[in-house]
């Protein structure tokens, strides 16, 4: 053991905070990460700072909220100046290294602009979120071709599945009982085991993918911080044997949903409900199909996490590993009769976080649990801290965790904020929204969640007397109070001063010695120069001169 850990970052896609035993699941027993909780912190607010997979994994990724980092969408490109997790650890002597998704698009125009060649040290960084990639699989669709990242497929070509869409055709999708192919792009298909065997699907190889690494980095000696990021249970729904059909419609719990939601006077809450992925999962048949393969994929997961901590038990890693355990998002699966994310009810914005640190002295919080309001963007500083780079508060917007995870003072949070840009969507084409004004942003202070939606009026939840978010107050005149208080905070949390990337320290340190570059403004006289700056105004040399 060391004061300086690697550092395991373990993110499932999609996966509900409520679909884990720890978590409260009467039904999916997560043994394997209920063991890590047991050894670690579990932390029961924790929020994403966007409900969509590619802003909330680049707030991850940065430590900055999505209006400072401007990837407000799927798709959307990280800015090439951008700083990330993974530069910040560099310049502190650590790896940073992906096995798995990331949702990444690189700023291919910028890139261009500035002269990198994409192929480069430095254009590959750049292409990837910071981190050096030891293996990254972002998945495919239906009719891609062959990604530059999808080892994966190369993998199932050499165990034999060989096709022109490895990915689709064995681990995304099953067989009929006639032998026909059938995708699990489609609902009605989930049901069917996958088309490869376990130990071949994807989960267990980007497991194996992270022992690998871990097994390399031993040798090299660096510390580490290893990003290992599960595609599923994200969609496709469909899980490989014996998991297909561990759970059926007995397992599954209630949809937490009122008929008075569906008769909203939102424009924005009906259009949502009238997008096709809500119409779809309000109907029970496909949540009563869905569900059970995707709580397999969720039981696959912890089996796979189990191989994974016995094997760093074996080879000593253990002891020297802070392990941390999330989501980048939920899935509403038919609640509030809504489908898929891009939300802010609690089973679509609030995620799993569970951190174990193994060093000493995390020892008197082992197993504890944390209501603390907390961010994804605070992973970010918390991992920075563990492998022993410096802060750097004019970047990076979370807060440091460790005080929590060693029982001490030193962290609070009054509001949680999230945001999504809705401007692809169904929803804005239904309303006729202009991109700009295509955009909601919640706030959350740990019982009032206000939810500002540009163009419309607010939502508003009281989770003190309405845990399930099943009555918006947004209109009612009782709690205009309520609303006007949250509005101001979300003001001041957009009119704030902001973390400023080409504020260094370096550059701050010489805004305070403006004198000494030559800059004189306001000095009467020398003598009031030299008492001011504290040597002779004869002495100042001109830029330039030796």
């Amino acid at each position: 053991m060391t004061d300086r850990p690697n550092v395991l970052w373990i993110m499932a896609d999609q996966l509900r905070f409520d679909y884990l035993s720890c978590y409260g699941h009467p039904h999916l027993h997560t043994p394997h990460i209920d063991a890590l909780a047991a050894r670690g912190v579990r932390f029961t607010n924790a929020y994403v700072q966007s409900p969509v997979c590619g802003p909330s994994r680049m707030s991850a990724y940065t430590g900055r909220y999505v209006r400072s980092h401007g990837s407000t969408w799927n798709g959307m490109p990280l800015r090439v100046g951008e700083p990330t997790l993974g530069d910040h650890l560099r310049d502190a002597g650590a790896r940073a290294v992906l096995v798995g998704k990331t949702h990444m698009v690189a700023d291919a125009e910028g890139m261009a602009w500035l002269g990198i060649d994409p192929a480069s040290e430095i254009g590959v960084r750049r292409s990837e979120c910071g981190f050096e990639p030891f293996e990254r699989d972002d998945g495919l669709h239906p009719d891609s071709v062959r990604q530059r990242w999808s080892a994966y497929d190369d993998y199932l070509v050499e165990q034999g599945y060989a096709s022109d869409n490895p990915w689709e055709d064995f681990a995304n999708s099953g067989l009929d009982e006639n032998g026909e192919l059938l995708s699990a792009w489609l609902l009605k298909n989930s049901r069917l085991a996958a088309n490869v065997p376990e130990e071949h699907s994807e989960t267990a190889y980007m497991t194996n993918r992270a022992m690998a690494f871990m097994q390399e980095a031993q040798a090299d000696g660096r510390p580490w911080m290893c990003h290992l990021s599960y595609i599923k249970p994200h969609w496709p729904y469909i899980v490989p044997a014996p998991y297909h059909d561990m759970y059926n419609e007995t397992h599954i719990v209630d949809p937490v949903r009122s008929a008075s939601e569906r008769d909203t006077d939102h424009p924005l809450m009906r259009a949502y409900l009238d997008a096709r992925v809500c119409r779809s999962f309000a109907r029970d048949h496909v949540r009563t199909h869905v569900i059970p393969a995707y709580m397999g994929l969720i039981k696959q997961l912890d089996d796979n996490l189990g191989r994974l901590f016995a094997w760093m038990d074996m080879q000593g890693l253990s002891d020297n590993t802070v392990i941390a355990f999330t989501s980048d998002h939920g899935d509403y699966m038919g609640d509030h009769w809504m489908g898929d994310k891009d939300f802010y009810h609690e089973m679509a914005v609030k995620v799993p976080v569970i951190i174990a640190d193994p060093r000493a002295a995390a020892n008197a919080t082992r197993g504890s649990v944390s209501d603390a309001l907390v961010e994804m963007i605070d992973l970010a500083p918390t991992f920075m801290n563990a492998l022993g780079c410096a802060p750097k508060p004019h970047v990076i917007e979370g807060r440091d965790l460790t005080p929590i995870l060693h029982g001490t003072k030193g962290f609070s949070r009054k509001y949680a904020i999230s945001e999504h840009d809705y401007h692809w969507s169904e929803m804005a084409r239904a309303l006729d929204v202009p991109q700009e004004d295509a955009r909601t942003v919640m706030i959350f202070d740990g019982r009032w969640k206000y939810i500002r939606c540009e163009g419309f009026r607010p939502l508003l939840f009281d989770l003190q007397e309405d845990p399930q978010e099943l009555m918006d107050l947004g209109a009612a005149p009782e709690h205009d109070d309520i609303r006007k208080r949250m509005e101001a905070a979300l003001l001041r949390w957009a009119t704030r001063h902001h973390t400023r990337i080409t504020a260094t320290p370096q550059v701050l340190a010489g805004q305070s010695k403006a004198a000494e570059t030559g800059i004189l403004i306001g000095f009467w006289d020398e003598a009031e120069f030299a008492e001011v700056t504290g040597f002779a105004f004869a002495d100042l040399q001109p830029v330039g001169r030796p």
